[in-house]
């Protein structure tokens, strides 16, 4: 899928939130103005580095794929494409916590799945068109389109394995409740997180999303008084581990498209804090009110 008269630039840049809002406007997140790229990219700032890593084709065909296999189910790309994002952008979390990265990515790259994924589906509503929320475009890590994605498989992946991943990006309310938590930094309680939210799935639990959201509250609140790094301890990652993986970009063949593609090649959490955490969780779960969330937007909608 290609945009129409509109070329991908060859390589990533940096795009400022003030250049990005600028230039985000009501057109733009409805799909119905194209982003003035010239100007766009004249405003960019180039990345200091001239690996390959940093070259757009082999996201834009990542991305062409997605939206190509989805189709009409946009949410069911995310699980496929995080981990997957995550093997192609070798980034450190130092690199990834720019948001001139993602907001470059976001308008000059690919708008057009930003506006695939996020727009929403349905007639207008008060006379306005649907748009694209502009934290898609430009937002903190756990909102915006891409951050959100990579974020996700760095958080949740267990070393090299993203089939954690997979599971958490499967469900909405993991990607937008669990990334916001500060306790999600410890890999123990991600991991547990996951292993009880495959467990309810498995189990045909009705009500799954209420049933995250309830796990995350739960496990935010009891955070502020246990503390999960001394319950589960969780050993340092390897610095050395991930500079080779980074290094490596520049001769790493493409990500494959039907199988999970490896991870920086890290040790796996501890297995004894990962089942610590997940029991006690599981016992959360087990017994965190829930919130009926459509009775709360009934009572918005008509209020």
């Amino acid at each position: 899928m290609t945009r129409p008269g509109i070329d991908t630039p060859d390589r990533l840049a940096l795009v400022s939130p003030a250049v990005a809002a600028k230039y985000l406007t009501v057109g733009v997140r409805a799909g119905r103005e194209q982003l003035p790229q010239v100007a766009l990219l004249r405003a960019s700032e180039a990345v200091d580095d001239d690996s390959g890593r940093w070259d757009t084709a082999p996201v834009r065909e990542l991305l062409d794929e997605a939206i190509h296999r989805f189709g009409d189910s946009p949410t069911d790309a995310d699980a496929w494409l995080s981990p997957r994002l995550h093997a192609t952008l070798r980034l450190t979390r130092a690199e990834a916590a720019r948001p001139g990265l993602w907001n470059f990515l976001a308008l000059a790259v690919a708008p057009d799945y930003v506006l695939w994924r996020h727009l929403p589906r349905g007639e207008a509503k008060d006379g306005e068109p649907p748009k694209v929320s502009a934290p898609r475009f430009t937002g903190i890590h756990y909102t915006q389109a891409f951050a959100r994605l990579w974020w996700a498989a760095e958080l949740f992946r267990d070393g090299g394995d993203y089939r954690p991943v997979e599971i958490a990006c499967r469900n909405q309310d993991m990607l937008n409740t669990a990334m916001r938590l500060d306790a999600i930094d410890h890999r123990p309680t991600a991991l547990a997180m996951v292993r009880v939210l495959k467990g309810l799935a498995e189990s045909g639990a009705t009500r799954l999303g209420d049933r995250v959201n309830a796990l995350c509250t739960a496990v935010n609140a009891a955070g502020s008084t246990l503390m999960y790094d001394v319950i589960a301890q969780d050993d340092p990652s390897d610095p050395d581990a991930l500079v080779s993986w980074v290094a490596e970009a520049d001769t790493a063949p493409s990500v494959p498209w039907d199988r999970l593609p490896d991870g920086p090649p890290e040790e796996a959490v501890r297995r004894d804090s990962v089942d610590r955490l997940a029991r006690m969780f599981q016992q959360f779960s087990e017994h965190a009110p829930l919130r009926d969330r459509g009775r709360k937007r009934e009572d918005e909608a008509t209020s």
